[in-house]
């Protein structure tokens, strides 16, 4: 069974309450959900946002979206994680369980690529697959998969507060497991369709707002030749590094 978590909050520190700014009268969250829930490879969707009273504003959007909420950890992020698919395995009382992590700055996140990342993993005996290894997607359309036992040896096992904050790292550090970097056949790694900052929105915005209206199940390529067409466009956000904050979260980085 394939379990799609994913993680949001309201307390960004770049973009506060970023992952419920609206467009067209909608959230960006409720754009990523549809989306995610277009996927043919994923069972089960759950929102896994902290017990921080700044969060109960997702819970009720969960609450109104008929999606499951989880609370746990603010900062541990991995135990956030791992708790929430292990109270699902155990309620369920699921054999086997894999774990997909989506991040709540990709409102414009394509199904058809998280199929082929999920279908990837299947096919193979993997215990992690992702396009973030060495990126060749845009960044926001970012998929990791693994399964669940991969999940909970991170979990027992990391000493490093940054292993708690980026959930997946202590897998992608670690030779123990058996690994995939799905690649795209065009290298757009340097654009940016995820929401870190005030000029992320306002190019999420505007792809939005030209292209939802006639076209609700815009995907990746559509996304793509759009800019292609309107390369101004790039500019907006383009000063903007990527994984900025896993580098700020190593730089302090300290055994727990």
């Amino acid at each position: 069974m394939n379990l799609a978590i994913l993680q949001a909050r309201m307390s960004s520190t770049r973009l506060p309450n970023k992952v419920l700014k609206k467009v067209n009268g909608k959230e960006l969250l409720a754009y990523e959900c549809e989306r995610i829930l277009k996927s043919k490879r994923i069972d089960k969707l759950i929102i896994a946002t902290s017990d921080d009273i700044s969060d109960d504003a997702i819970e009720s959007f969960g609450l109104k979206n008929n999606i499951e909420v989880f609370r746990g950890s603010l900062k541990d992020v991995l135990s956030r994680y791992y708790t929430c698919a292990k109270e699902f395995k155990d309620k369920n009382k699921i054999e086997k369980l894999n774990v997909i992590r989506v991040t709540g700055d990709c409102p414009v996140i394509d199904a058809g690529i998280i199929d082929e990342v999920v279908s990837e993993f299947e096919q193979n005996n993997y215990d992690y697959v992702s396009n973030t290894l060495i990126p060749t997607y845009a960044d926001g359309m970012d998929i990791e998969i693994c399964t669940f036992d991969a999940l909970k040896k991170s979990y027992e096992n990391v000493i490093f507060e940054s292993d708690r904050e980026h959930v997946t790292l202590y897998i992608k550090n670690n030779e123990i497991f058996k690994k995939l970097n799905y690649t795209s056949k065009n290298d757009f790694s340097h654009l940016r369709l995820t929401v870190d900052e005030e000029n992320d929105f306002e190019l999420i915005k505007n792809i939005i707002e030209n292209l939802y209206p006639n076209n609700p199940d815009f995907d990746y390529l559509d996304i793509i030749s759009y800019l292609t067409k309107n390369p101004n466009l790039l500019y907006i956000n383009s000063d903007i590094k990527r994984d900025e904050g896993l580098k700020k979260s190593l730089k302090k980085d300290r055994r727990i």
